[in-house]
């Protein structure tokens, strides 16, 4: 009988892993480490440390393929053994460059293995777009494969999961380690044998996913001694035969602000069909009342919280309205949370905004990357009230078998680290909920990207007519731009705007990955125009045609602001890479979503102010009411991943039945 894999008890009991958030004094307590933290000199302590990697290139240089795969052959042993020591992790980093160099013809610089030291040592290093993150993991991923214990290392889609795993594949090999991918399509088998590997290249959805199902497949198996006691007395034949994973050891998150921040919330849900013809019709019923409701009389909007509030006049009148219903309509408490729905779907929820239909089906679009999402459906009946205000089909509403949020899950494993362009904004996020520190790596190159002054108009009409007219100065200069959104409907109206004057553009609304890269990548060509999704492409480079640097290089337009500073700051990241030209400039309005919805009273006030402009109403305040909005909508957003967290940890405590083994 095969033993059951060692690192399968983290799954089998995973609260072990996750300390929860604390309170009181010991929250000030923990506050006070994580400052003195932030103000520990790492990045100098890991650059000193990385010059002495680079001093011991001629160690391999000069050696032939054979001497160097012994070579990989000792290192593998000294560190699946555990006997490696510091000189040891730089001799084995030096290796690895050489490799890297001999098959595919890069060699990490220096700033590059210094963050690979950082993540190495279970940090988040911040290194700006165009920096090769992708190479830079190559070496702590190299290292963990030799450790014997497996590597995920987690992207944001399936197209840059099969890239990296083919592209970095040759490094690994080299170094006697195998090397796999899972997308959406792969089969269980194959998935199987993919977390065999020691490095698994794989989405944070994927990995997600199959850990849920695991944790089905072993159905009533809460911990070590039940799973043994089951796998003996079964001869095998129990859940634990089932499982595709081996554990949760170590992951390296690339963009781990857009997963570990942005999407931490995100519920991964395994569900099953939940058929009630009855549910279906009421979504129908609902979507038709909730169109004889008048808003400010019969019910209020509360933008900022997203929440739908019935008043007493709407109370009495949802009550005329529904008499003669019968069914799930005769509950007053079912009755309200059906309307409820149906009103947030009606108001909150926006065609080419929140979703788009796609062959008469509703498709949900990624909030942070513009990215429709096909696979996945809102939750609680939401879904199906907006199929019923569309109108099209409605599928009856799922039943929960499992579910768990991402930030949940990567508290999970052993060790964790990640790499993004920006994340300084999150230190403390990063700090307080997965106890990672940022370590800022700067430029190889400097960065010579011009800021230009931050324009504010008055209303969206007149914004969009100055972009427009940015657009026509900069593009006869044929310089390239890229105008990010937050929409799908903003990039269609742009689209319009920009056809109507005669220029050529090309609109990426992030439908497929592989077509998205290609159109991020051709972006900074001479007069090219680009109206994309702020993080669509996110992970490919924009690299400047021939002769565009001589003519200032891409600039960078951002349409909308974003509820938080740091993806205003990763789109304008997309620009003047590597030490090339660029610019980059906001073009905002008193009437983005942002600012109404978190600034309101003081947004009103300017709008009264400047109710007569015309042009541009930029000033100090003016722009400070921006930066306000988004501060607000960064803390109301981390308060809620912390009680999401908070939840999670009771329902550990109220339902979890087994202690840690």
């Amino acid at each position: 009988m095969d033993a059951i894999p060692s690192a399968t008890w983290r799954m089998l009991d995973h609260r072990a892993s996750s300390d929860f958030l604390p309170r009181g004094l010991d929250a000030a307590w923990h506050a006070g480490v994580g400052w003195v933290n932030r103000c520990i000199p790492r990045y100098q302590r890991l650059i000193r440390q990385a010059k002495r990697i680079l001093s011991l290139e001629n160690q391999f240089s000069t050696l032939p393929d054979s001497k160097l795969r012994e070579i990989a052959s000792e290192l593998r042993e000294i560190f699946r053994r555990h006997r490696d020591q510091s000189c040891d992790l730089e001799r084995a980093f030096a290796f690895v460059r050489e490799v890297a160099f001999r098959q595919i013809g890069e060699k990490p610089f220096s700033v590059q293995v210094a963050g690979a030291l950082a993540l190495e040592s279970g940090c988040v290093a911040e290194m700006a777009t165009g920096e090769g993150k992708t190479l830079t993991c190559t070496l702590p991923v190299t290292v963990a494969g030799w450790r014997g214990k497996g590597c995920h290392v987690i992207t944001v889609n399936d197209y840059l999961a099969r890239r990296d795993a083919q592209w970095m594949g040759r490094i690994y090999r080299f170094c006697g380690l195998t090397v796999a991918h899972i997308e959406q399509e792969t089969p269980p088998e194959e998935r199987k044998a993919a977390y065999l590997a020691d490095v698994t290249y794989c989405t944070n959805k994927e990995v997600t996913a199959d850990f849920l199902r695991d944790r089905l497949a072993l159905g009533r198996l809460k911990g070590l001694s039940s799973a043994l006691m089951a796998k003996i007395a079964s001869g095998g034949r129990d859940g634990t035969g089932r499982l595709v994973q081996r554990g949760l050891h170590y992951a390296v998150v690339d963009e781990a602000d857009s997963i570990l921040i942005d999407e931490a919330v995100t519920p991964l849900i395994i569900s099953g069909e939940g058929l009630n013809p009855e549910q279906t019709e009421t979504f129908r019923e609902a979507a038709d009342i909730a169109k004889q409701l008048d808003i400010e009389v019969d019910y209020r909007i509360d933008h900022r919280y997203r929440e739908i509030e019935l008043t007493r006049q709407g109370q009495a009148h949802l009550e005329r309205l529904t008499r003669e219903l019968s069914g799930l309509w005769k509950g007053r408490r079912r009755r309200w949370e059906m309307v409820n729905q149906a009103l947030t779907a009606k108001e909150l929820y926006l065609k080419d905004k929140h979703y788009v239909l796609d062959d008469d089906k509703i498709v949900i679009v990624d909030e942070f990357t513009g990215r429709l999402m096909p696979d996945r459906t809102w939750r609680d009946g939401l879904h199906q009230a907006i199929e019923a205000k569309e109108a099209v089909q409605i599928n009856p509403p799922k039943d929960t078998y499992a579910r768990i949020s991402f930030q949940r899950f990567f508290r999970m494993y052993h060790k964790l680290s990640g790499m993004t362009g920006t994340a300084a904004e999150a230190l403390s996020e990063f700090w307080q909920i997965y106890r990672l520190p940022v370590v800022t790596i700067p430029t190889h190159r400097p960065c010579i990207r011009e800021y230009l002054p931050t324009l504010v108009l008055a209303s969206e009409d007149q914004k969009w007519r100055r972009i427009v007219r940015e657009i026509r100065r900069i593009h006869e200069t044929d310089r390239p731009i890229l105008i990010g959104t937050r929409s799908v409907r903003s990039s269609k109206h742009l689209s319009s705007l920009l056809t109507a004057e005669g220029l050529d553009h090309q609109v990426l609304n992030a439908i497929y990955h592989r077509q998205e890269a290609q159109i991020v990548a051709e972006a900074g060509r001479r007069g090219k125009i680009t109206v994309a999704t702020n993080m669509a492409g996110r992970g490919t480079d924009i690299k400047l045609g021939r002769g565009v640097a001589n003519s200032g290089g891409l600039h960078v337009i951002a349409a909308e602001p974003n509820e938080s500073a740091r993806i205003d700051r990763q789109l304008f990241g997309r620009g003047a890479r590597q030490g090339d030209p660029g610019s980059a400039q906001a073009i905002f309005s008193l009437e983005d979503e942002v600012v109404t919805r978190y600034a309101k009273n003081v947004v009103g006030a300017f709008k009264k102010r400047h109710a007569l402009a015309h042009d541009d109403i930029s000033s100090a305040p003016v722009r400070y009411a921006f930066r306000l909005a988004q501060n607000r909508a960064e803390r109301l957003a981390l308060r809620r991943r912390k009680s999401v967290l908070r939840t999670d940890h009771w329902l550990d405590e109220q339902l979890g039945f087994a202690g840690k083994e």
